[in-house]
């Protein structure tokens, strides 16, 4: 089979030689589309693939309509909205993940913009410590759980709210369960974002629930740009003095927040999340092994479009 490896922005060249030595070993042919300019690159280079892995880049219906032997595409990543998977599903493509491999990554850099902000961007003014804060964890999923495990081990008071988790199952995993995204955020000093972008989550963090966080409480945004109603965040911000927001995945109207609000608000200049090496080789890796396995042994255990 012909795996095409198309990442705008590549994997670490370790990762490139360990993604070749697993699906050649295999018996498979890897042909690689690295750095490219435009999306119509992309939509060319899958003519005759029976495979693709990505990171960020979009597998959308264009490109799966140019590619007649596709037959599975993996994210080399947790998410996986790059990828449209009506599409995929209509052309009978299976659609994979990489759960857990840039679980770690995401929880550090969590940690890391939690104190980033507490401690005022690290400028000579007096800051504040995690310790004794409460951290609230919209999903309780692969990062949460490490996100929750880390900041109780800097004595923070942990609460996650689940939808597909029991009560028994978040305590277990070390928290403390809350029923609704009104009272997560009503008794978060640090709010920490980990849902994906879906229909029903797009826009959905907005001016009402910021407004119930108690004073001076920070929101951490690590998952999506979409999940956040950012009109109606500039409109807490203006009113609420005490709130503050940072993010790795940068709002549209950036410029505009930092302007009007200075050290409350910080983003990255590009997604950070899996940007360490450790989760690059992890994911890249895993991605290369899910196929091989899929084609050995029809294996889609970590599907997304059934």
């Amino acid at each position: 089979m012909k795996v095409l490896l198309a990442t705008q922005k590549p994997f670490a060249a370790k990762a490139v030689e360990g993604i070749v030595k697993i699906l050649t070993e295999a018996g498979h042919e890897v042909v690689k589309l690295e750095k490219y300019a435009e999306q119509s690159d992309l939509v060319a280079a899958v003519a005759d693939v029976d495979a693709i892995i990505i990171r960020s880049d979009k597998v959308t219906a264009e490109v799966i309509s140019a590619a007649p032997k596709l037959k599975i595409v993996v994210r080399a990543g947790a998410g996986y909205d790059n990828v449209d998977l009506s599409a995929a599903t209509a052309a009978k493509v299976v659609v994979m993940n990489t759960p857990g491999q840039n679980s770690n990554a995401v929880a550090e850099l969590a940690l890391g913009l939690m104190i980033f902000m507490a401690r005022t961007h690290f400028t000579p003014a007096t800051g504040s410590e995690l310790q004794g804060k409460r951290l609230g964890v919209q999903a309780y999923g692969n990062v949460g759980r490490l996100v929750g495990q880390k900041a109780k081990a800097l004595g923070m008071k942990v609460t996650a709210l689940d939808p597909f988790l029991t009560d028994e199952q978040i305590v277990a995993a070390g928290a403390e369960p809350v029923h609704s995204v009104e009272e997560l955020y009503a008794a978060s000093d640090y709010l920490s974002i980990h849902i994906p972008a879906l229909p029903a989550t797009l826009r959905s963090i907005g001016y009402d629930l910021l407004m119930k966080m108690p004073k001076g409480a920070t929101v951490v945004n690590t998952a999506r740009k979409e999940v956040i109603d950012e009109d109606g965040l500039l409109k807490a911000l203006s009113e609420r003095e005490d709130l503050k927001y940072v993010t790795d995945v940068m709002p549209d109207n950036y410029d505009e927040l930092t302007k009007k609000f200075g050290y409350r608000v910080f983003a990255t200049p590009k997604k950070m999340g899996a940007q360490t090496s450790e989760a690059n080789v992890n994911a890249g890796l895993a991605a290369a092994r899910q196929i091989a396995d899929f084609f050995a042994t029809g294996n889609t255990k970590f599907q997304v479009n059934k």
